[in-house]
């Protein structure tokens, strides 16, 4: 089996990620030996690749708030581990970030899941991860896959994108904030404290 160290090499000297590597910009996910939570989303933001810390924004304070776990926690429990469908930011779009380059994660889930043995929960956050992990499992849309989150458990939590831009969306559905979250609540803490 590869080790994280190879597979961090491969990723940098891939064609694929050479335009990254030539500006001195490093993959940015967070692989865990013991990690028992999973975090897929699709992409570090901007000020995630700046600073090199994963979830490092407003988006990461709503997640945090949202699994019931510090920032200490998060960062230095042990238990989280932090793949996107890229490992790099991609770069904005008409509509926010644009999305993971195709095949990325074809190519480095595995290796990398592999590493990881201990994984209980896997959140798949924003359409993007779940359509990648949950296939034709997934309901009509990304709010109905959401909504019946009870479907995918034990293995897979889908969640929307904690972003400010989804702020309308979690307006407009408060069950999420009524169900789903308590709900993640719950299962993150009975893992934290096993």
């Amino acid at each position: 089996m590869q080790t994280a160290t190879d597979i961090f090499r491969k990723i940098q000297t891939d064609p694929q990620n050479q335009t990254f590597t030539e500006k001195g910009i490093l993959p940015l996910y967070h692989i865990v030996p013991d990690a028992q939570i999973l975090i897929i989303s699709q992409a570090p933001s901007r000020k995630a690749q700046e600073s090199m810390i994963f979830w490092n924004d407003p988006s990461g304070d709503r997640l945090r708030e949202w699994m019931g776990v510090s920032k200490n926690e998060f960062y230095r429990s042990g238990k989280i581990a932090v793949m996107p469908l890229d490992f790099y930011y991609p770069g904005k779009g008409d509509h926010g970030d644009l999305p993971p380059r195709k095949g990325f994660a074809d190519k480095w889930h595995q290796p990398l899941l592999a590493l990881m043995p201990q994984i209980q929960l896997t959140l798949l956050i924003g359409q993007y991860a779940q359509k990648y992990y949950l296939k034709r499992q997934r309901q009509k849309n990304l709010t109905e896959t959401v909504r019946h989150f009870d479907q995918y458990l034990p293995k897979y939590f889908p969640l929307v994108h904690p972003s400010p831009l989804n702020y309308g969306w979690l307006k407009q559905h408060p069950w999420f904030k009524e169900t789903v979250v308590p709900e993640l609540q719950t299962k993150v803490a009975a893992i934290f404290h096993d």
